[in-house]
């Protein structure tokens, strides 16, 4: 991966910023450590930091041009099919200067337009300029592994992978409210918006065009629509095969680098499966996992360490304490360009600090979960979609699990909170239930926390439009199908992918996710619902594909998130920030956003014996804060 930026001006205003391009670049350094490059002409400038993958040589260096001048790209990716592609244009005459996927884009480009993006296996976020038709082609991959993020205004178009590098040609920064109010639902914000007004995410699978004239967002991929096909018409046995001969393709496509390699490994289905299919092609593969020193019920560097022994693997723990989450804080919260508080990137970020001292790229398992249904919230809606006894047992309990002690701290409390959650989510219409389930506040707790001020800038229609962009994609009659669609286009890009990017590529290092191989995901998200949810078993066709690879305790456990010990932190090392610092009454006041005394009701409860979400929606307003602090009042950048 690397860091792009760029600006397009539209008059003598717009290329008066053009001045911030080397400003800008630098601040991708991360991304990139390997080589700052530029490329300037009258009207546009394009700035790129390289993170040497693939031909590290000075012919590989961008921004890059085509031989006649005409084109330059600055491109962040791998195109894992590019041998492939560079060997078709080489048949037919194309020469090139260097064995970069970045150069095969480019030609790709100039021969096919547009259409090459339908060419493309891989991960990527690229600009193309075209100084003969001063216009500028802006494209993301189907998924948006890759980030890009945009300003325009009368005077300029501006581009870059991260905010940081945007805020640096001086736009405005104003805070867009309905994206903080999805932001206190969700704990991130969904795309294309962001948490300032006027500066978008170009959704996966689409393009733009940019000249004087246009800024057309084109959608050039769409993930397939579910097919209900009849069970008993398939062949289990037949698309088990079918789905090992696709992800092995998609791992071995993911180990073409001329860098060391390695892989992620929890201990979970997933990321054992990669480590097992890799392994066969990669002697003593690398690998990587973390694990909490005393708190035991978040550890699951056991099973790392059981797999890593089957396949002979060169295994790293990284055992992390209370403390050592606290000393890596300040230095994670300063690589979040908006507010984000999956509160999982911060042993991400760890992860991925370590992991780059050995290796340059990594696979990692994002993905499976939302194409084969791995999270209980995919179960919990199977069951809901098929009234029965167990829902109306589930209801009825509801008055009862409001009064039980519920946390994320603990094996029963957290069964406790699960089982609250749902019978609340039965209650409601189906769409209303998915949201529920995906979210880690309500609206109407979200609006809570808001000060009056804040509510009278918040305009409730548009945040209500943006929540059902991705609502509609449930359709009239959802089934598990529609709902795991949904989340490939929610939770995935905006959550998920969001936090392995940014906290890999603050220590340049670059992730592979091969379960994102766009064949595979076409594949499998036409198979039935029971393939992938069956009596209680999640992930069943990948489990049972695997069954005999793996040792019988990955195939039994049950899933487990990669979670922090947020409710014990709260109550000692990060007490202080939280009652003296981002959260202090005084602060809150002074700044406007908050209501003092809602937020002060959900500290009181995080010392009760209920604390249910409320460490995960504290951390959601730490974050918040934080950002607040470094990038809104004095509308600068460190």
């Amino acid at each position: 991966m690397c860091g792009i930026t760029g600006i397009m001006a539209f008059n003598e205003i717009g290329r008066m910023h053009m001045i911030h391009l080397a400003k800008a670049t630098g601040l991708l350094k991360h991304r990139g450590p390997d080589y700052q490059g530029t490329f300037i002409t009258e009207r546009v400038a394009l700035g790129h930091r390289r993170l040497s993958v693939i031909d590290p040589r000075p012919q590989g260096h961008q921004p890059m041009s085509d031989g006649t001048g005409r084109y330059h790209i600055v491109y962040n990716g791998e195109i894992y099919n590019y041998r492939e592609l560079r060997q078709q244009m080489q048949n037919n005459g194309q020469e090139f200067t260097s064995d970069t996927d970045s150069e095969v884009l480019l030609y790709l480009y100039i021969k096919h337009g547009v259409q090459c993006l339908n060419m493309l296996n891989g991960c990527f976020a690229f600009a193309i300029l075209d100084t003969a038709e001063n216009q500028l082609l802006l494209a993301r991959d189907r998924f948006g592994i890759n980030p890009l993020v945009y300003y325009q205004d009368k005077d300029k178009f501006v581009f870059a992978s991260e905010m940081r590098s945007l805020l640096a040609y001086n736009i405005p920064k104003t805070l867009d409210y309905q994206s903080l109010q999805l932001y206190l639902e969700l704990n991130y914000v969904p795309a294309p918006n962001t948490m300032l007004t006027g500066i978008k995410k170009l959704l996966p699978g689409c393009y733009l065009m940019i000249n004087a004239s246009q800024n057309d967002e084109v959608r050039y991929y769409n993930i397939p629509e579910p097919q209900e096909v009849p069970v008993t018409s398939l062949s289990y046995t037949s698309n088990c095969k079918e789905l090992a001969e696709l992800l092995e393709a998609a791992v071995v496509r993911r180990l073409v680098a001329d860098v060391p390699i390695g892989a992620f490994l929890s201990g979970g289905l997933d990321s054992s499966v990669l480590v097992a299919i890799a392994s066969r092609h990669i002697q003593k593969l690398n690998t990587f996992s973390i694990g909490y020193l005393d708190q035991p019920y978040f550890d699951e560097t056991h099973y790392a360490e059981l797999v890593a022994g089957k396949f002979a693997t060169n295994h790293s723990v990284y055992k992390l304490s209370i403390s050592d989450l606290y000393q890596h804080l300040f230095d994670f919260w300063d690589h979040l360009d908006e507010p984000f508080a999956d509160s999982s990137a911060l042993p991400t970020y760890i992860l991925s600090k370590y992991t780059s001292k050995s290796v340059t790229v990594a696979l990692s398992g994002d993905g499976a979960d939302e194409l084969f249904g791995g999270y209980n919230k995919y179960e919990a809606i199977q069951r809901s979609l098929k009234p029965g006894l167990a829902n109306s047992i589930i209801r009825s309990l509801s008055l009862i699990t409001g009064l039980l002690p519920k946390s994320r701290n603990g094996a029963l409390s957290n069964k406790f909170r699960q089982l609250d959650r749902m019978a609340r989510g039965l209650e409601l219409p189906v769409d209303e239930r998915y949201w529920y389930w995906a979210s880690i506040a309500t609206k109407e707790e979200a609006l809570k926390e808001l000060s009056e001020q804040a509510l009278l800038n918040l305009d409730q229609l548009e945040t209500d439009e943006r929540r059902q962009y991705f609502l509609k994609q449930l359709g009239p009659e959802p089934t598990l199908n529609h709902v795991l669609r949904t989340d490939l286009q929610l939770v995935l890009p905006n959550d998920m992918l969001t936090k392995v990017d940014w906290m890999s590529m603050a220590h340049g290092l670059e992730v592979r996710v091969p379960f994102l191989d766009h064949e595979l995901v076409n594949f499998v998200t036409g198979l039935p619902v029971e393939f992938k949810i069956n009596q209680g078993k999640r992930k069943r066709i990948l489990r049972d594909t695997f069954k005999d690879l793996l040792p019988g305790e990955i195939y039994q456990r049950p899933k487990s998130g990669f979670e922090v010990p947020l409710l014990g932190w709260m109550r000692t090392e990060l007490s202080g920030l939280i009652e003296n610092e981002l959260l202090h009454q005084s602060f809150i006041k002074e700044q406007g956003i908050f209501d003092p005394n809602y937020i002060g009701g959900l500290k009181k409860r995080l010392h009760s014996k209920n604390p249910g979400d409320i460490p995960a929606r504290i951390w959601g307003l730490l974050v918040f804060q934080r950002w607040w602090k470094r990038y809104m009042p004095e509308g600068s950048i460190a």
